[in-house]
């Protein structure tokens, strides 16, 4: 089979037109989301129901996420420690660790996997099915009854979602030293209670906002431009979770930097 190699020029031409046509197409998206807010927010049980997808569903898969991840930072936390600083810290380099980047940016790669997969092919589904266009030849627009009540659920039950995977991680944090690194609780919580901020708290959950408007607001619009039937709906179901885990990670450095200053 003869390959035709495609000239790097054309390449980089085609995936920059792509990259303006997304980032066109998402604005717009969010534009007539926004729109939509007065009248879709009358439809509770909508919102509702994504609200127990997006988040009761989600609590045990964040619970068993969060304990191993405040085990492991512990247990990181401690090596480094080891020919440094006095374990006496450790608390507080375990919690503020948690707050401020890993309970936020592991909640939401989870949800973005989860959540964000299972939405973008449900869309997806629906488009290629021409569900979508039926929906409007009823004069029902599909953004405020499929794209508004999933994003007001992300943007509302993420943050929720980032509480309980900081308590947990905390939790699992304290186990862990104090089973196995010989570090009291009593010092451990002491060292947390010591250098604790209000901002490591705001920081998270500020971020845990944006990170589910992104994930949904993705998710639905990779669903919503699906196209050429299952092939189509696998694509679109791999584009939204590989960009909003790079769009999370992004505007978590943009967050950071306006929330700390140091950008």
């Amino acid at each position: 089979m003869n390959l035709v190699r495609e000239n790097p020029l054309v390449f980089i031409g085609k995936k920059s037109l792509t990259l303006v046509r997304d980032v066109g197409g998402v604005s717009l998206f969010i534009k007539d989301i926004i729109k939509t807010f007065p009248r879709g927010i009358s439809r509770t049980h909508l919102v509702t129901e994504q609200m127990l997808y997006i988040g009761v569903n989600s609590i045990p898969l964040v619970i068993l996420t969060s304990l191993f991840t405040g085990a492991v930072t512990s247990v990181q936390a401690a090596y480094q420690f080891s020919d440094l600083l006095s374990m006496r810290y450790l608390g507080s380099a375990v919690a503020k660790a948690i707050l401020i980047e890993l309970g936020p940016v592991l909640t939401a790669v989870v949800i973005a996997g989860r959540v964000g997969a299972g939405m973008a092919a449900e869309l997806g589904t629906m488009k290629v099915t021409e569900q979508i266009d039926a929906l409007e030849s009823l004069a029902i627009s599909p953004i405020r009854y499929l794209a508004f009540p999933r994003v007001l659920a992300g943007f509302i039950m993420v943050p929720l979602l980032t509480i309980i995977a900081n308590f947990i991680a905390i939790v699992g944090g304290l186990f862990v030293a104090s089973s196995f690194l010989n570090v009291s609780s009593h010092t451990f919580l002491t060292s947390f209670k010591l250098f604790f901020k209000m901002t490591d708290l705001t920081a998270g959950l500020l971020k845990s906002f944006v990170f589910g408007t992104i994930i949904t607001t993705i998710s639905c619009y990779q669903g919503f431009r699906t196209e050429g039937g299952a092939e189509g709906v696998g694509k679109a179901t791999t584009r939204a979770v590989v960009v909003s885990i790079v769009l999370i990670l992004v505007a978590d450095y943009f967050v950071a930097s306006v929330v700390f200053g140091t950008g």
